[in-house]
């Protein structure tokens, strides 16, 4: 399978949508269902608390729909999202108000104080979710983002990012700054080409293929 940057992939996703009638909602949906079952897969049938750690963007919005799908599987499930809800791109809003709607555990992640809280809220967890920065990240990550992802790696726990490790400059494989290591990545439709450059393998762990009804014309 071959390897894209990402600028081909966002090509790719335009194209799925706007060419071919594919909502946005829909391939969200199926990265963040996908997701979830790597997720489920990596707690070992188990019923392991799990924390989802969510931007503001579409890879947040991916997150939530995974944080979803294991809440209606019965897994204990936490959702941190770092930044202010109404800054939310729009399916990540949609995503967000359907976990309200159903009365999930979200709380906010603004400042270096919150993550300190966080690094609390994290102990009993058996599994991470990283779902904070996609593949448009190209700026070196600043606070609170850099303390979050600090201590995520320093908790010692299983990480699963979506789509690409925040953090991980998913063409080049560089690091911005910081960088999430994750234990796998659930990465959609194809590979990123950052995953076998540089420091890209060793932050993106197992790379798993999750497909989000992308046609394969365009893979």
């Amino acid at each position: 399978m071959k390897n894209v940057t990402a600028e081909k992939m966002r090509e790719m996703d335009k194209k799925a949508i706007r060419e071919y009638g594919i909502p946005s909602l829909v391939l969200m949906e199926n990265a963040g269902r996908g997701s979830a079952e790597i997720a489920l897969n990596m707690l070992g049938g188990k019923n392991k608390k799990t924390v989802i750690i969510c931007g503001k963007g579409n890879n947040g919005g991916d997150g939530f729909v995974c944080a979803r799908h294991l809440l209606n599987r019965g897994i204990d499930t936490e959702i941190f999202l770092i930044g202010d809800p109404a800054a939310l791109s729009e399916g990540s809003r949609v995503n967000f108000g359907i976990l309200n709607k159903m009365k999930a555990k979200i709380k906010l992640l603004n400042s270096v104080k919150s993550a300190a809280f966080f690094a609390e809220k994290i102990k009993g967890a058996g599994l991470l979710i990283d779902a904070i920065f996609g593949i448009g990240l190209s700026s070196e990550i600043k606070e609170p983002y850099l303390s979050v992802i600090k201590e995520m790696n320093a908790s010692g726990k299983p990480i699963l990012s979506l789509d690409v490790p925040s953090g991980l400059d998913a063409t080049t494989g560089d690091l911005l700054g910081i960088c999430v290591k994750a234990k796998r990545t659930a990465t959609f439709a194809l590979p990123k080409t950052g995953f076998v450059k540089k420091k890209g393998p060793l932050y993106t762990g197992k790379v798993d293929i999750v497909d989000i009804s992308m046609p394969k014309c365009l893979l």
